[in-house]
């Protein structure tokens, strides 16, 4: 009988694959149709927006045009597709930014926040929506940090493909932005990123490249930056060579908003759609690239059969009739929230709050009463509704609990202190103080880079003079990104709620009063200071170029390369339970590249309470040939446990796990050698480590050219005979007698210089044209790493 069912189902699956087979051909014959009938001014026009928000329709040909709307972490949909939608946008629910969705490290909950996005999205007619944003955060001064996921490219990009794949099943497209390297506000319609190729691709590409490989979105968002000196929208290195070949992306790239500075460039580096609709302007400068001959015709016609190809597929998948379910959405953001609720201290157990612990609870701070729920800019969602930790926490959790409340700072005054004096009243008459705090909306922002990393005076002052006489001080803080904490010692407890959208105050309430066992994680280093950042040199850059110094060495990677303790590390989280890790294993203790490694390890919980812990699992080359940074996470899992419950988490590790980019032979490289594997409750709480043995299986270009020094051809036996044949007379000079020849010690000077001198080093028995001929030998020559 289940064969029987098995066999039906598979038939089924296969009838299903096959119409869908046709159907896709039926649709490609339709566009290789409409193309071969459209003019060459109606192929220019739906390479560009209509208006704002919309593609460009051709109505004699009855080809419709598709909604497009700012996110990522809710809709932002104006009342029409003409209107920016700036203070008149149509309500949505209002999720947790970006940096709290990270936090979670739940790739399953951040594909349901996606898929939950879908829904609203065809709710309100717009078939793609414009998120999710996986660049780095470089430097804590970023003033966009709280729309991205991480200073980790693993993370933030298996964040960005469950969202991707979470919105897409819905059948509403979405934009991968902003392609690349793009970390820095200041200048950014025109600053350089001018960042080396390994870093390039180990950092800010990679994110991107797992993101498009796992969920394939209907488009990728082009950036408003340069990159390597050109700019990110007419790049044909990365829209075409390393997205398109490399990657396998299928879909459209989309200009930001106002981003093209060079139409036909753009389109011959492959830029589909320039957004939005800009002026007659650069659609006639394209129209008469075509007509002269500097623009092929045939590069168009690509382009717009890739552009109707999204448009047909997301006018096939809209759904009619469908409303927000605001309640149940609502109500989803809650548990989000909470999820992402990032418990930094918890002295003496101060938290949770419970009617037997504390009998009178005291709450400061003006954010309580109006909370800061989402970042400023593009992202900005109007919402459904909007919950207050205040209201929440007298009406749910103030039944069997005296509830008071102090202002404590003017939100409209960074520098009004007036309000201490009666926040300390209230404060030393309670149990316990919960001192709502953090960055005020106008310190990060779309457009504006921060200056420094400090919370407002006020802020600060209120929760030094709380703690001086509550001993049970717990501070709240609300931010998109990290923030100096002077005041540190001297509070009991720190709740990390980052921007927790429209329903993330009951989230808040939820985890403060123990309904909610916190279980985030920091997705970014907190540091001391603003000084001890990797980026404090070269960032936001100068003259209209932006430094990457720091080189691969961002975030945990720069804070263990150089032994500063950060305030807070990557991936660290405290729970109201503990967490006991065992038996870490790996399939074997020597492997090769191709083979992989499995690895597993046991969690269990040890506590009195359920909860969930973040496994993260790690990664060090203890000898490389370039340098590599001391660890970097590869693989993490999020599980939940009872009391007392074990659970066995296992990881599959493969050659690009091991690997660096070798930007001289332009390959990923997974060296042989020992390499360490870590299991970890963060980047600096490491619990059991293994090291095993790879054996690399690859080919490797040898890459020696004129310039690479005679010594170099030495140490390597396949070229050392080809200099044997050249060059004889002189070696012989320079090497000990004996069948192991070895350079004389005092020779070390002449050997180390490129080949290219050695026609005169040898006074002639070697000559230029040979030195060139060896070099041609030798580009066919590989080796194993």
């Amino acid at each position: 009988m289940k064969k029987t069912v098995l066999f039906s189902f598979l038939v089924l699956i296969t009838m299903n694959l096959k119409a869908q087979t046709q159907q896709e051909i039926e649709v490609q014959k339709k566009i290789t149709q409409l193309i071969s009938e459209l003019t060459i001014e109606e192929k220019v026009a739906l390479c560009s927006g209509r208006d704002d928000w919309s593609t460009m329709p051709i109505e004699r040909l009855d080809i419709p045009w598709i909604w497009l709307a700012d996110g990522p972490h809710g809709l932002r949909r104006a009342p029409a597709t003409n209107k920016p939608g700036y203070g008149d946008q149509l309500p949505a629910t209002c999720f947790p930014t970006a940096s709290a969705l990270a936090a979670t490290w739940d790739v399953d909950l951040v594909y349901k926040v996606g898929q939950t996005l879908g829904d609203e999205a065809q709710a309100q007619g717009v078939s793609v929506l414009l998120g999710p944003g996986v660049n780095i955060k470089r430097s804590v001064l970023g003033g966009r940090n709280f729309e991205y996921f991480s200073e980790d490219p693993i993370l933030s990009g298996e964040m960005g493909a469950a969202y991707i794949n979470g919105v897409q099943s819905q059948g509403v497209g979405t934009s991968l932005k902003h392609f690349t390297a793009n970390n820095v506000e200041t200048m950014r319609m025109f600053n350089n990123s001018n960042v080396d190729t390994r870093t390039l691709h180990e950092l800010y590409l990679t994110p991107f490249e797992i993101a498009v490989k796992k969920a394939q979105p209907w488009t990728v968002m082009a950036c408003y930056n340069r990159v390597q000196g050109e700019y990110g929208t007419q790049s044909e290195f990365l829209l075409t060579d390393i997205l398109k070949k490399d990657w396998g992306f299928k879909g459209i790239v989309v200009s930001d908003w106002f981003a093209i500075v060079d139409r036909v460039a753009a389109m011959k580096a492959g830029m589909h759609l320039e957004m939005p609709n800009v002026s007659p302007v650069n659609n006639a400068i394209a129209v008469e690239a075509i007509k002269n001959g500097e623009l092929d015709i045939a590069v168009v016609d690509a382009l717009v059969k890739e552009i109707l190809t999204v448009v047909f597929k997301a006018k096939a998948l809209q759904k009619e009739g469908l409303e927000l379910n605001v309640e149940k959405d609502h109500a989803f953001a809650r548990k989000v929230a909470s999820e992402a609720a990032t418990l930094l201290k918890n002295e003496q157990n101060v938290l949770p709050i419970s009617k037997d612990t504390y009998k009178k609870v005291a709450i400061i701070g003006e954010f309580a009463a109006a909370p800061r729920y989402q970042g400023n800019g593009s992202s900005q969602v109007r919402p459904t509704k909007l919950d207050s930790a205040l209201e929440i926490i007298k009406n749910e959790y103030g039944k069997d609990i005296e509830i008071t409340y102090a202002q404590g700072y003017n939100l409209a005054d960074d520098n009004d202190t007036s309000l201490i004096s009666e926040a300390k009243k209230v404060a030393a008459e309670a149990d316990v103080v919960l001192v709502f705090s953090g960055l005020p909306l106008q310190y990060e922002s779309e457009g504006i880079d921060r200056t420094h990393i400090n919370m407002p005076p006020s802020h600060n002052k209120l929760i030094s003079e709380i703690s001086a006489v509550q001993k049970n001080t717990v501070v709240v803080l609300t931010n998109g990104s990290a923030v100096t904490m002077p005041w540190l010692n001297n509070v009991s407890g720190v709740l990390e709620t980052w921007l927790g959208g429209q329903a993330g105050a009951g989230g808040i309430a939820d985890v403060l009063f123990g309904k909610v066992n916190p279980s985030g994680k920091l997705a970014e280093t907190f540091p001391m200071r603003l000084e001890d950042t990797p980026a404090f040199f070269n960032f936001p850059g100068e003259q209209g170029d932006v430094l990457y110094g720091e080189r691969i060495f961002v975030g945990y990677r720069y804070y263990d390369g150089r032994k500063i303790e950060p305030l807070f590390p990557f991936g660290y989280g405290l729970s109201y339970t503990s967490f006991e890790y065992s038996d870490l294993k790996v399939s074997s203790k020597n492997t090769t590249d191709k083979e992989g490694l499995t690895v597993s390890v046991t969690i269990k919980n040890t506590g009195k309470v359920t909860g969930k812990e973040i496994v993260q699992l790690y990664v060090s080359d203890t000898k490389s040939t370039l340098q590599r940074p001391e660890k970097e996470l590869k693989k993490f899992v999020k599980i939940e446990l009872v009391p007392g419950e074990s659970k066995e988490v296992s990881f599959k590790l493969n050659s690009r796990d091991f690997s660096y980019f070798d930007a001289k032979r332009n390959m990923w490289i997974a060296e042989s050698g020992e390499y360490v594997i870590a299991a970890a409750a963060s980047s600096r709480d490491i619990k059991l480590s293994e090291t095993i043995n790879l054996q690399s299986t690859q080919q490797v270009p040898l890459m020696f050219d004129e310039y690479t020094f005679f010594l170099e051809y030495w140490n390597n036996k396949q070229t050392r005979e080809i200099l044997l044949e050249y060059m004889p007379n002189w070696i012989r000079g320079i090497v000990t007698e004996g069948d192991e020849a070895e350079i004389r010690e005092y020779q070390g000077f002449m050997v180390e210089h490129p080949m290219i001198k050695y026609p005169y080093i040898t006074h002639g028995e070697i000559t230029h044209e040979q030195v060139i001929e060896l070099v041609e030998k030798c580009k066919e020559l590989t080796y194993k790493p």
